[in-house]
């Protein structure tokens, strides 16, 4: 008896201080999740630089933008698969070293250079979340854990906003844009470094367990189990479809519309385009709490869902009537909900699979995302004819976003429902 309870003791003390590294890897990987977020966001203020750099078209600038998308996705899968095999240190530190490279790549100013910079930093980026989410599961009770990840979004969320409201002013007023990239990447770094340091030993998992030593092959089998079951491709169709209006229709297209062709001031467009990745960060932990509170995710879901198509046609339809503030940050309150589907796709696999249903769900949403982002340039192209973007033409094009919403409602309706009420 008293053998047990010593090592009982000495287990407790081993492993607080490995939860505290964890807590400190964490907080580490926010600020990673922070800066790639902003590298995500950040072009779509640069869309003129863009344009005279490379001598783009507006099909061009979208292409090379949603470059970011394809490795996303694709490493999405490898990100989830790479910490259950060699634990949080190693994978992280490469993902942060890549989007670094990639950063760096992008402010050369070649067009080979910027595109292969975009695609590091699509494949680096997809380790942020999945490694924040990693860390915290294993840096916090389960009490905590879902503050934890909601934290971990909100950190993507400011970095969206940054990404508009804090660059544009950089890029426009003090630093080339070729600089920010360049310094973006020292300060990634930077931020591998202190990883290396802060990160507990790749060898052992909280509380000193040893990490499995199974082959890589087999730390995919569990995506079989995943992408086998119809409601992971829902989830990841109907979180994908939320994504696009925000990520490619705003971050990317928001204040080219607003500033060049709306007439809007430059600050102002970029003032009322970051509103809608403010809203997020209201409305993603606000949505989450209801669903948790109720204990239901397709009511939150579904009025999210609907709070976004009537925020987004006012805003493409009636925008003069709208505030200029008020319909951004209302459509990015209403996007929050995209986050719920990440939850319900853990909670409809097995519990032995949730890690790699994260991988898998942002497989399928920035799967999406990278098929639009071009799509959405050839259709404004199309459109245009060759002559000057519009207003019309743009209210045109937003009938994608507008379908994507729309599919994502009837969709919802499909899914089962997972909450903790479910069985009454």
């Amino acid at each position: 008896m008293t053998t047990t309870v010593m090592m009982s003791k000495a287990t407790q003390q081993a492993t607080a201080p490995t939860r505290a590294g964890y807590i400190l890897a964490w907080g580490l990987c926010l600020v990673f999740y922070f800066l790639q977020y902003a590298l995500r966001s950040a072009p779509g203020v640069m869309i003129p630089e863009l344009t005279g750099a490379f001598g783009l078209t507006t099909l061009g600038v979208s292409s090379l933008i949603g470059l970011y998308y394809y490795t996303y996705a694709g490493f999405a899968i490898v990100s989830g698969a790479s910490l259950d095999r060699w634990g949080a240190r190693m994978p992280i530190v490469i993902g942060v070293l890549a989007t670094a490279s990639g950063s760096v790549l992008f402010g050369l100013g070649g067009m080979n250079e910027a595109e292969g910079g975009r695609l590091l930093q699509g494949a680096g980026s997809a380790f942020a979340f999945t490694g924040a989410v990693f860390l915290a599961v294993h840096g916090f009770s389960a009490r905590w854990l879902a503050t934890a990840v909601g934290v971990t979004q909100l950190a993507g969320m400011l970095g969206g906003f940054a990404g508009q409201f804090a660059v544009s002013p950089l890029v426009h007023g003090y630093i080339a844009w070729q600089s920010f990239w360049i310094y973006a990447g020292v300060a990634l770094g930077a931020l591998a470094i202190l990883l290396v340091v802060a990160t507990p030993s790749q060898e052992t998992a909280a509380g000193g367990i040893a990490r499995s030593k199974t082959s890589l092959w087999s730390m995919l089998a569990p995506y079989k189990i995943v992408l086998s079951n119809p409601q992971s491709w829902l989830c990841g169709i109907v979180g994908g479809l939320l994504f696009m209006p925000t990520t490619i229709g705003d971050m990317i297209w928001g204040v080219p519309f607003l500033g060049g062709v709306a007439g809007v001031s430059s600050g102002e467009a970029v003032a009322r385009s970051s509103m809608v990745p403010l809203g997020w960060v209201i409305g993603a932990p606000l949505l989450g709490f209801i669903a948790d509170r109720i204990g239901s995710r397709k009511p939150p879901l579904i009025g999210g869902i609907m709070l976004m198509l009537i925020s987004g046609v006012g805003i493409a339809f009636y925008g003069d009537l709208i505030p200029p503030y008020l319909g951004g940050l209302v459509f990015g309150i209403g996007s929050g909900a995209a986050m719920i589907p990440y939850t319900m796709i853990k909670e409809a696999n097995p519990d032995n699979v949730k890690g790699s249903a994260t991988g898998a769900m942002n497989f399928l949403v920035f799967s999406l995302s990278a098929f639009l982002a071009p799509v959405f340039g050839l259709v404004l192209s199309w459109l245009a004819n060759g002559s000057k973007l519009t207003v019309p033409i743009f209210r045109e094009a937003d009938l994608i976003w507008g379908a994507a919403i729309l599919l994502a409602l009837v969709l919802s309706f499909c899914l089962r429902e997972t909450g903790s009420r479910r069985n009454h």
